[in-house]
């Protein structure tokens, strides 16, 4: 069991007993999580900061509002409901179409009024919320999927992580969504994670579970090659989330709305560590080469040069551990 622990070092590899305690104890004031962790205080700071987000059509608060969610979604044909304190994906209801007194959710499915106020009650109660807390239904704008991923998703929205030490991008990947998963970006319910490289943007490798691939199983399409739109500023936004936030170890989620562009979806003070399994590479070197050689870079331009250059998989990183 050692041997393998030492392996996976050797190769740079970031266990979660270290990035909980060298990374995000130290890089990550807890008084600092509300700000990430309450996905309506986050859509707010990043409207207040210049950054983009999905708009927001309403907000139920307390249970005496769901009588008025006919009136609060009347002005909308589609929309996502979701909780304002949720986590993997859980408790996010996507609707696409109105079919008069019926709604058509993403999967093609129909429902009515009274199973979104079923749905609703349900986030309020703290179904979806971290630690089971009671909670708010945030109402928001439906992001329709840029085209270039038409051929590398099925029916839900892609979306991009891209992990941020001390301002700087230090590793991306883009999860597309697969029947498995049911139409969501959420690699434990059989997403695709796909490596990308920081200084392109264009997609080395990819991973479904524990499966090493190279096409969407659903679509038949490589996933390798593919190159995201909007790179630089996507790199730019999730640099700017540092000073945004205050914290010193970050997960930045966007997606990339048809007419929008980016749009910041929702930041992660404790982002999971398979992205290294997507990018078949090891968090800890680029980690060290931050702390030896960026700590002190003074702007957002400054540190995506410093990411482009020392962390692409096709130019030799010359730190070791």
């Amino acid at each position: 069991m050692w041997s393998a622990f030492r392996k996976l070092a050797d190769r740079g590899v970031l266990a979660m007993n270290r990035r909980n305690a060298d990374y995000i104890l130290l890089h990550n004031p807890r008084r600092l999580y509300p700000l990430v962790d309450d996905k309506l205080l986050t859509k707010q700071l990043a409207r207040r900061n210049g950054i983009a987000v999905p708009e927001l059509y309403a907000v139920v608060q307390v249970e005496g509002q769901v009588r008025d969610l006919s009136h609060m979604l009347e002005p909308y044909q589609d929309f996502v409901i979701k909780p304002a304190h949720g986590s993997g994906g859980q408790g996010i209801l996507v609707v696409s179409e109105r079919l008069s007194e019926r709604f058509r959710k993403h999967d093609g499915f129909l429902t009515t009024l009274d199973e979104l106020r079923h749905h609703v009650l349900n986030i309020m109660s703290g179904l979806y919320s971290l630690g089971g807390q009671p909670d708010q239904a945030i109402v928001e704008q439906r992001v329709v999927v840029d085209p270039v991923f038409d051929d590398v998703s099925h029916q839900g929205v892609p979306d991009i992580r891209i992990i941020v030490f001390l301002g700087v991008p230090v590793m991306s990947m883009i999860r597309l969504p697969t029947r498995m998963s049911d139409g969501k970006a959420n690699l434990h319910q059989g997403a695709i994670g796909a490596g990308i490289d920081i200084a392109t943007g264009i997609s080395t490798s990819g991973v479904l579970g524990n499966e090493i691939i190279t096409e969407h199983p659903d679509t038949a399409k490589s996933i390798i090659g593919l190159r995201i739109p909007y790179w630089d500023s996507l790199l730019d936004l999730s640099s700017r989330c540092f000073e945004l936030t205050g914290l010193g170890y970050l997960g930045v989620d966007i997606v990339l709305d048809k007419n929008a562009g980016p749009l910041l979806l929702e930041l992660n003070a404790r982002p999971g560590l398979n992205i290294q399994i997507a990018n078949k590479a090891g968090l800890l070197p680029r980690l060290n080469c931050v702390e030896r050689e960026g700590k002190n870079l003074a702007t957002v331009v400054e540190r995506i040069a410093f990411a482009k250059e020392r962390f692409s998989p096709h130019r030799q990183l010359l730190v070791s551990l």
